[in-house]
């Protein structure tokens, strides 16, 4: 094993100037793979245990936001987050109409998760040119932000130009309008997908939150601590405290049988992750592995995986980064990995329950909400 630096952030709450620290919430993800119909009219249940937050991813699979919208009639309190809609496929402004309306049809529930994605999709499969991901989300934010405001379309950013006048390629008829309805709240939480330096940077910088992916909570520090100071030092005070939003499979078992194939699906999903999800040199999750201190397991997963040999490469994924990034175990040890979440800063734990039966997934996010609330 790669020898490690255990230089860690185990509370970065100071980075916020938040000395009353809430409660964490607790969420979990829809998996847009499994019977959507099914698991959607099962949350009210999950709701009545004390889930108090739904995500929906998008990836290149059926669109987040109308499933959402089908949430929203669904539930009552739950908040709404998209998770994660990438900036090439929208405009800003399709961005902002959209976070409003789901704002509006929900009572104010949207949390507007976006990011950058990655040029495999991107350019893959929206044949849309991935560049100045950092300037896009910049005006992204602020483009959003005065929409909601209904203030007038009127913009000229790097990227983004509202209207368009002639001399920047348009018709010249384009006029600044501003939305017809007036939307619930005038800031929905905008949340940021990162996990790059400079990712991490603006979302302390611009965002209500900020979600990495393979959370690794004992090397918070290590791996976003410089990045989280930075963007807080430029940080608009009006804006509230950062809230760390990370997402990890949930399982409370004795059995070591239900154990190991919930761990296995964690160095499945890692080794995905790590080894496969962009190609050698330019893989931002394999380059997070090599930030926790990795570097020669995430070298040896990406080979494995690049090679064709996906199973060699998730049995590469090291034990101890699995245990990390997940909670599963017996109910004392996963109250230990809560503790390890809460005290690296997290403020939304999206809890994903891999119990085989509805029923055991509900009792474990009932124990888990009787966990994250002690």
């Amino acid at each position: 094993m790669t020898e490690r630096s255990f230089c860690t952030v185990w509370d970065t709450r100071h980075l916020w100037n938040n000395p009353l620290m809430t409660s964490m919430t607790l969420g979990m993800p829809i998996n847009y793979a499994g019977d959507f119909l099914e698991t959607i009219n099962n949350l009210a249940d999950f709701e009545s245990v004390g889930v108090e937050r739904v995500s929906v991813p998008e990836a290149y699979s059926f669109d987040a936001v109308s499933q959402l919208g089908y949430i929203a009639a669904k539930t009552e309190k739950m908040e709404l987050q998209t998770a994660i809609l990438p900036m090439y496929s929208r405009t800003p402004s399709n961005l902002a109409m959209t976070a409003a309306g789901l704002d509006y049809i929900s009572g104010g529930r949207c949390v507007l998760g976006i990011g950058a994605s990655g040029p495999q999709v991107i350019e893959g499969f929206h044949g849309v040119k991935y560049d100045y991901p950092l300037g896009r989300a910049r005006e992204h934010v602020e483009i959003c932000r005065m929409i909601w405001r209904r203030e007038k379309t009127d913009y000229r950013g790097k990227h983004y130009t509202m209207p368009l006048t002639k001399e920047d390629g348009g018709t010249g008829l384009g006029k600044a309008l501003k939305i017809i309805n007036h939307p619930v709240r005038d800031r929905i939480p905008m949340l940021l997908a990162a996990i790059g330096p400079k990712n991490t940077e603006l979302a302390a910088e611009l965002f209500e939150e900020f979600q990495p992916f393979l959370f690794h909570p004992e090397y918070v520090g290590v791996a976003f601590g410089d990045a989280l100071a930075a963007g807080k030092a430029k940080r608009d005070p009006s804006l509230p405290p950062l809230k760390i939003v990370v997402m990890a499979s949930a399982l409370i078992s004795e059995d070591p049988q239900e154990i190991e194939k919930a761990m296995q699906g964690v160095r499945d999903h890692a080794a995905l992750y790590i080894g496969g999800m962009g190609a050698r040199g330019k893989n931002f999750y394999n380059s997070l592995a090599v930030r926790y201190g990795y570097a020669d397991e995430a070298k040896l997963i990406q080979d494995l995986y690049l090679d064709g040999k996906k199973a060699e490469a998730a049995a590469a994924v090291p034990d101890d980064l699995v245990d990390a990034m997940s909670l599963i175990g017996s109910k004392s040890h996963v109250a230990e990995r809560v503790e390890a979440f809460e005290k690296a800063g997290v403020g939304v734990l999206l809890a994903a329950p891999v119990a085989a039966t509805h029923k055991e997934r509900v009792e474990d996010m009932e124990q888990l909400r009787g966990i994250v609330g002690a």
